[in-house]
């Protein structure tokens, strides 16, 4: 039996409801004043302008750069953020652009000591199981392309260079600084600074950035390479005695190496590639043809004091920043990025009051601080020249791991840590509630090959449970025969809703059978009822300030 998506989620899915696009067109203050400024166009801004355009809300997005970087240091793109991605409709576009890594590779002084495959252990989770090496230039590049469809332009050589807030009247007032010097204030409603580690809006708020900086120099290198572990697509990482090397593939027969660099060689000059430690790269097989670029720098570990001063808040880089370990860095910010941007909307669009918004440091900082502790102390060991952590790296390390890279519990835990599927909001005020295994602040889990119409009757298409996410709103999940009163209670909050017939892998997933979900427009958990009792629901909103059923929903459909 196909899962019944009733007409309410149909008319979210494709096309806004009669009259959301006249409510929305004065949103967020007087005629033309910007809702939303984003300062910082990397991809957290982008993210964040592309989520809150899709919603209709006007965002302004700036940045202090002539042209978006043509090198960067992020490759990884994980699951969690490609299924966000997919809400948005462009996930196939960035894994047609990017490579898949299907196993990552440990090496200790030239030897392999483990191989970790990471299909396996992500197929069940998620329609991603893999990491997706997507270099950031193009990655921005995809992102700019979508925002423009959204007809929204990113405003270059623009910056801010002044903020001031009114603790009276809550009013925000920016300077900016555009091309050719040209100085003009504006008074949006709310600020997201996107801008980095050096960050002008967390420097105008004057909130600390707690840290240190690791002392060993680091280069990335874009190279053209043959041979060893240039040529098989996996992700290879050798931690030596002395030296630490890391190969990723890149698009169009690229390799990028990571590695660590004699700092005292950096003593009155700049550094090329020549200056690196050739020994380790040797030992790995490599054959360097072309250099493309090279690039030294400094890796830190830093968060935000906190990530909201009244209207404006800190995400991405400008909120924390912490090492490459398990590529978590432009992950994170992302996932901040979509955080904010749903609750940003509802708190425009006036579907929602402002605390609301309250909700989005707690959610957040939590896991950098976590994030950013944890992968301090595993680049602590894969880097520190003492002699305790050399024999750790290259003993202890090919000796332990091997035998629990086999386990399917320690490659199950790995890939739902590094994917990011494991973030979750249970402490969260907007959590509340358990049904099955799940509770309110887990991500939605995936159950995949529903067979039938998934939107509208009569389309025969195979789908899954994540297909009406890409409504962007807040919806009811049910996994099993719906509970009487359903139909009622959704349309009065003007809720879409999705009943699924059930089988054996929703209980797997974690679902009790006839259970409640009610799934944030970021696709977490909400509300989880075992009940299935639909009162829950207008009861959980008027607790939270969320006026559902005042605003009809503003979703559009996703563009390819």
């Amino acid at each position: 039996m196909p899962p019944v998506v009733l007409r309410d989620l149909a008319a979210a899915y494709h096309e806004p409801v009669d009259g959301a696009e006249r409510e929305l067109e004065g949103s967020g203050g007087p005629p033309g004043q910007t809702s939303v400024l984003v300062v910082g166009a990397g991809p957290t801004g982008l993210v964040l302008a592309l989520w809150l355009a899709r919603l209709g809300v006007r965002a302004r997005i700036i940045d202090r750069s002539a042209a978006p970087p043509v090198s960067s240091r992020a490759l990884g793109v994980h699951a969690r953020t490609l299924e966000l991605y997919r809400q948005l409709g462009f996930a196939d576009a960035a894994v047609a652009r990017g490579i898949r890594v299907q196993a990552v590779n440990l090496w200790a002084q030239g030897r392999r000591a483990a191989r970790v495959v990471v299909g396996p252990a992500g197929a069940p989770l998620t329609p991603y199981p893999f990491i997706l090496d997507f270099s950031q230039d193009a990655h921005e590049r995809l992102l700019t392309e979508q925002l423009r469809a959204a007809g929204v332009e990113v405003e270059r050589e623009t910056e801010l260079v002044g903020l001031t807030q009114d603790r009276g009247t809550g009013t925000v007032r920016v300077a900016l600084r555009g091309p050719a010097g040209h100085e003009e204030t504006c008074a949006p409603v709310y600020v997201a600074g996107c801008d980095g580690a050096h960050s002008a809006v967390r420097t105008a708020l004057g909130v600390g950035f707690s840290g240190g900086t690791y002392a060993q120099l680091f280069y990335v290198a874009d190279v053209t390479a043959t041979g060893g572990a240039a040529a098989d697509g996996e992700v290879h990482i050798d931690l030596d005695a002395t030296d630490l090397l890391a190969i990723f593939p890149m698009a169009g027969g690229h390799v990028r190496l990571v590695g660590t660099v004699d700092a005292e060689r950096a003593e009155g000059r700049a550094l090329a590639f020549a200056d690196v430690s050739h020994r380790i790269i040797g030992q790995m097989g490599l054959t360097i043809g072309a250099v493309n670029w090279f690039s030294t720098y400094r890796v830190h570990h830093r968060v935000a004091d906190r990530f909201r001063e009244g209207r404006v808040f800190l995400l991405g880089d400008a909120a924390h920043i912490h090492s490459p370990v398990g590529a978590q860095g432009m992950n994170t910010g992302i996932g901040d990025a979509v955080n904010l941007a749903w609750k940003l909307a509802a708190v425009v669009r006036g579907s929602a009051t402002p605390a609301l918004l309250d909700s989005f440091q707690p959610e957040r900082i939590g896991f950098a601080r976590r994030l950013v502790a944890t992968t301090d102390r595993v680049f602590t060991m894969a880097t520190r020249p003492s002699a305790l952590a050399a024999l750790v790296r290259t003993r202890a390390v090919p000796a332990v791991l091997p035998p629990l890279a086999h386990l399917g519990v320690v490659r199950r835990l790995l890939f739902r840590t590094v994917s990011q599927l494991g973030i979750a909001y249970r402490a969260s005020p907007l959590s509340a509630g358990r049904a099955g295994a799940l509770h309110g602040g887990d991500r939605l889990p995936w159950v995949p090959a529903l067979r039938g119409p998934t939107v509208a009757p009569g389309d025969g298409a195979d789908t899954d449970n994540f297909a009406p996410l890409t409504s962007l709103e807040w919806q009811v999940h049910v996994y099993g025969d719906p509970p009487s009163g359903l139909a009622d209670a959704c349309a009065a909050l003007r809720l879409p809703h999705a009943v699924f017939p059930w089988q054996p892998a929703m209980a797997g997933a974690g679902f009790a059978r006839g259970a409640l979900y009610l799934v944030r427009p970021d696709g977490y958990i909400a509300l989880a009822d075992p009940r299935g009792d639909p009162r829950q629901l207008g009861s959980y909103f008027t607790a939270r300030g969320l006026m559902r059923g005042s605003l009809p929903p503003a979703a559009r459909r996703p563009t390819a």
